[in-house]
């Protein structure tokens, strides 16, 4: 049977289950051993005889995908001609069973899960506490933010009381309410653990971070604080498993209720666009940067045509101040755009050469395109730079490379372990595109830049890493040890 749950890598129930029985008794002395937390102190007997009534069990009806059709018909061959048993677990059907949670947010029929819970349904029912179901309609979803608004016909549900997740505390006690492997109205509880967290390869929600027990099924149901507002919508966990392992993710409600005004108006989002590529500042690059601390969001790149190029930010510039609101780290500045809206005019403060400037900007509307990732194509040999040696092998581009890429640049084939260049996060595949200020395009101009170079200062290298993604790093030159 096919469920859909939260999930950070794909793998299938099954295999949950497998893997999870075999470190139950290694979890069971764990808990044993550790002290007990702050949150499981907490009574929230009271909070849950509350709230419970307005959580419920969402249940879908799945379309299989085409790959997953074309995987059966080849094992439904070999079934025919060579005699293949095909195990049950791995029949598929036109379409099979997935369940996740949801909450009422409205006494009119509202309610909030995940987009992954009903993405590709065919129909969708959901089962209250007193195991009533009634058919639910998508009003709207979201892929990237992973936020869905159903609606049921009918008048008086019991709607959840929202919070601030604004205010909610690092180390502040909470509690998560859902369908864990199926199992109706199972409650967990923990403390908050980080805020404003932006996980890997996703920027587009500012999570909140728990160590609350969610497993597949928990998937959209509500994250309480401890007077039973809802702060957060269960969305992933972070696991190598499949299982819990303290690394629990939920959207804010502040940030979801953004987006379900967008669904209940037009039925999909718009989203502002600044156009820069932002990234956090390291402690090389403070000092390249002359900051008396790392803070700020670098910006490696600025789009052409775009809201930040015709206001002027510039590549290179370092992000301190957006729209009134301190930036310490990309992930503050890109939180704060996600909760603007196209045609926000907004005040941007960035360092430029090491002077303050703010800047006037107005925000446009974000396309879904996005540009393609390219691997670092192999060619001819590499060539060491033996002008000083931060161990690191480059080679010109070929061709057909430089055909393909944008940019001029020298591309690392070796870095040595615990060398200048590894320890400045220099990796291969890098295409070196500025050293210590200097533009490279081959050897020659690589070779004249390194010579620039003093043991024990830090310069700015700029590379191309994956043939799109821009990053700016700070190189300590070093002796070779």
């Amino acid at each position: 049977m096919l469920h859909r749950h939260l999930l950070v890598a794909p793998t299938t129930p099954l295999q949950h289950i497998k893997r999870l029985s075999k470190s139950v008794l290694l979890g069971a002395s764990l808990m044993l051993s550790s002290p007990l937390l702050l949150a499981n102190t907490v009574d929230f007997s009271q909070v849950v005889e509350q709230v419970s009534p307005s959580v419920v069990r969402v249940n879908v009806s799945l379309k299989a995908s085409k790959q997953e059709l074309a995987n059966q018909q080849q094992l439904e061959l070999l079934e025919k001609f060579f005699g293949y048993q095909i195990p049950e677990r791995q029949r598929q059907t036109p379409e099979a069973e997935g369940f996740g949670t949801g909450f009422f947010i409205s006494n009119d029929g509202y309610l909030l899960t995940n987009h992954h819970v009903i993405q590709n349904a065919s129909s969708i029912t959901i089962t209250l506490s007193d195991r009533r179901e009634l058919d639910a309609t998508v009003v709207g979803s979201d892929e990237r933010t992973d936020v869905a608004l159903l609606k049921v016909s009918g008048n008086n549900f019991p709607a959840l009381p929202l919070g601030d997740s604004e205010d909610l505390k690092v180390g502040a006690p909470v509690l998560a309410i859902g369908s864990p492997f199926g199992y109706d109205l199972s409650v967990t509880s923990g403390i908050v653990s980080a805020k404003s967290r932006n996980m890997r390869n996703e920027s587009n929600v500012p999570f909140i971070q728990t160590d609350v027990a969610l497993n597949p099924g928990n998937s959209g149901g509500p994250l309480f604080d401890q007077s039973g507002k809802v702060v957060g919508i269960n969305s992933r966990i972070f696991s190598g498993t499949g299982g819990y392992m303290g690394l629990s993710f939920s959207i804010p409600i502040d940030f979801a209720m953004d987006i379900v005004d967008q669904l209940k108006g037009t039925g999909k989002v718009e989203r502002a666009y600044l156009g820069v590529y932002p990234q956090d500042i390291d402690r090389n690059l403070a000092e390249v940067y002359g900051l008396s601390k790392p803070e700020g969001a670098l910006i490696t790149r600025v789009s052409p045509d775009s809201a930040a190029s015709a206001a002027g930010i510039k590549e290179g510039d370092i992000i301190v101040n957006f729209n009134n609101k301190k930036v310490t780290q990309a992930a503050d500045l890109i939180n704060a755009i996600n909760r603007l809206k196209p045609g926000t005019h907004v005040n941007v403060t960035v360092l430029r050469d090491g002077k303050p400037k703010t800047i006037q900007a107005t925000l446009r509307k974000a396309t879904d395109n996005t540009e393609g990732e390219a691997a670092p194509a192999n060619g001819q040999a590499s060539i060491d730079s033996k002008t000083l040696d931060i161990g690191l092998q480059i080679r010109e581009l070929s061709a057909q490379e430089k055909a393909k890429t944008k940019e001029m640049g020298v591309l690392a084939t070796r870095v040595e372990a615990r060398s200048s260049a590894a320890k400045a996060g220099i990796t291969t595949g890098d295409l070196i595109t500025r050293l210590a200020g200097k533009p490279i395009s081959d050897i020659a101009s690589f070779n004249k830049a390194m010579q620039t170079l003093k043991v024990g200062s830090v310069v700015e290298v700029r590379v191309l890493r994956q043939g799109t993604m821009p990053v700016i790093l700070g190189l300590r030159v070093t002796d070779k040890k």
